[in-house]
């Protein structure tokens, strides 16, 4: 008899004979071994105190002192226009399954289902397949086995559902969403997945910063992003508390001084300073280049102390907000907080991008390479995926802000048919090697307003045998097409084109 492997832990990392052993950053992410770091470099400005007459405000408003000397060098300070809908993207490295046994694929609709051994292949025994009688039907699900809570149809045992149902119960009623049947190469980071860039010149535009995400990399998490890249807004890397903090940190002023207008006083005071240094200096790069660069500096010095007017008296560290973290109210308890990287990376990414302060965020979450000859291990990662995205639904709910979720992996996996019946294999599909043809990435779209209405909910389809159709759609076989279409049902839900219900890549009608 063959003795039953037990779970890996959800941070452990994965070894597989079959792969070679991991070396580049992008390896050791989507098998587990590597999570994130980052670092800070930070100047000193007591050299500028030399002429403190020069630090005198003219204006007794300061704010309008700020944004005066903004317009008169055409510096952009945040905290402009709102941003009409909030993106997170999640990218789960190595392969994650998405279709069949968490979101609901089919050959025209969610509904029109795939045969008995398209499923097997998808991770569903017989007696679990779509469709099919229920003997214990689940409190939210319709009796066979298909749960439309959210508006996007997913399998009534999804670990991504049950994951979202415990963090975001109450919240489906004003979310819907479609899925995008599309294959995508397995363990690489060079899918031009992240469509965060298109999404940024589409609107998606923050008060501190455009785009974060939780790795330092390009894109903000592990695959590549689609083209064209701006290297001015390349994503500011954001996967804990003290990234949130210190992205408006005034230093210790705030502890020196009593008041926001003494923060913001000094700010400015500094930022007058540099201009009379800067007015000195001869950067010896000709006339024009000479103006931009102390443009720039100027500029630097001026949103220093625009973030100071805007932040000083204002706390947005997740792990105190008690909306998200508290044992009574919060969408974590503070064990599930303290306890689980995950967790805080979410929340560090959710409050930026949710609360206005960024436009677009990747949250990158690894160790999704997990065909490990047992079905458990994917289960217990994939409810963590769904406590994610559940956690993001809540607290767009609680702050009465719309949010648009976008799921991504780089390939997929496929079952041969084994059963794993331990508690977290829950009856299913072994997941036992990789396989591209199974990919699938889904979009989900809360808004306060109510369901905001969707022309189809696929995006091309799968064939019987639970394989992405090719031709089904332009993006089913072309991963930067993929992050093109969600780009553009980004502009259909902020209203910039109207949809067009003979378009098969238009999905969703305006944001409700």
């Amino acid at each position: 008899m063959a003795k039953r492997k037990h779970p890996l832990h959800p941070d452990a990392p994965l070894l597989h004979l079959n792969h070679p052993r991991p070396v580049t950053r992008r390896d050791f992410l989507r098998q587990g071994f590597l999570s994130g770091m980052g670092m800070t470099i930070g100047g000193s400005v007591l050299s500028l105190f030399a002429h403190p007459r020069h630090a005198l405000a003219d204006n007794p408003d300061l704010s309008q002192d700020i944004n005066d000397m903004a317009n008169a060098i055409s510096c952009a300070l945040g905290g402009g226009t709102l941003n009409p809908l909030p993106v997170i993207c999640f990218d789960l490295a190595g392969g994650a399954n998405i279709a069949g046994s968490n979101v609901l694929v089919g050959r025209n609709t969610q509904m029109d289902f795939l045969s008995t051994a398209g499923y097997s292949k998808l991770g569903l025994p017989g007696d679990m397949i779509p469709g099919l009688p229920e003997a214990n039907p689940t409190a939210t699900g319709n009796g066979d086995h298909t749960d439309t809570t959210y508006g996007l149809a997913f399998h009534t045992d999804s670990a991504f559902l049950r994951g979202m149902l415990e963090k975001a119960p109450t919240r489906g009623a004003l979310t819907n969403g479609i899925v995008i049947p599309a294959r995508s190469d397995n363990d690489t980071g060079n899918n031009p997945h992240n469509p965060m860039y298109g999404l940024a010149a589409a609107g998606a535009d923050g008060g501190v910063v455009t785009l974060i995400g939780s790795r330092n990399s390009e894109s903000g998490g592990n695959s590549m992003p689609a083209l064209p890249i701006n290297p001015e807004i390349r994503p500011t890397k954001v996967d804990r508390p003290s990234d949130v903090t210190g992205m408006v940190d005034t230093g210790d002023l705030t502890a020196v001084l009593k008041t926001k207008e003494d923060v913001v006083a000094v700010m400015e005071s500094i930022a007058r300073l540099s201009d009379k240094k800067l007015n000195r200096v001869d950067t010896k790069l000709g006339i024009t280049a000479d103006a931009v660069v102390k443009d720039l500096v100027r500029c630097g010095y001026l949103k220093s102390a625009d973030l100071a007017a805007r932040f000083a008296d204002r706390d947005i560290n997740p792990a105190t907000d008690t909306l998200i973290v508290d044992d009574a109210t919060g969408i974590f308890t503070t064990d599930e907080f303290n306890n689980d990287r995950e967790f805080q990376k979410t929340a560090s990414v959710m409050k930026m991008v949710i609360d206005g302060h960024a436009g677009c965020g990747t949250i990158a979450m690894g160790g999704y390479d997990y065909h490990t000859g047992d079905r458990s291990t994917g289960e217990i990662r994939d409810l963590r995926v769904g406590r994610c995205i559940g956690a993001c639904l809540e607290y767009a709910a609680r702050m009465v802000t719309p949010v648009m979720i976008y799921v991504f992996s780089d390939g997929s996996v496929a079952s041969n048919g084994t059963i794993d019946n331990s508690p977290d294999g829950r009856g299913k599909g072994v997941w036992t090697g990789d396989n591209s043809s199974t990919a699938a990435s889904f979009i989900l779209v809360y808004s306060p307003n109510g369901r905001t209405p969707i022309l189809r909910d696929q995006i091309g389809y799968f064939r019987a045998d639970g394989s992405v159709e090719t031709a089904s759609s332009p993006a089913a076989n072309n991963v930067n097409l993929l992050a093109e279409t969600v780009v553009l049902n980004y502009k259909l839900l902020t209203g910039q084109i109207a949809p067009d219900p003979g378009n098969v890549l238009h999905a969703f009608g305006p944001l409700a």
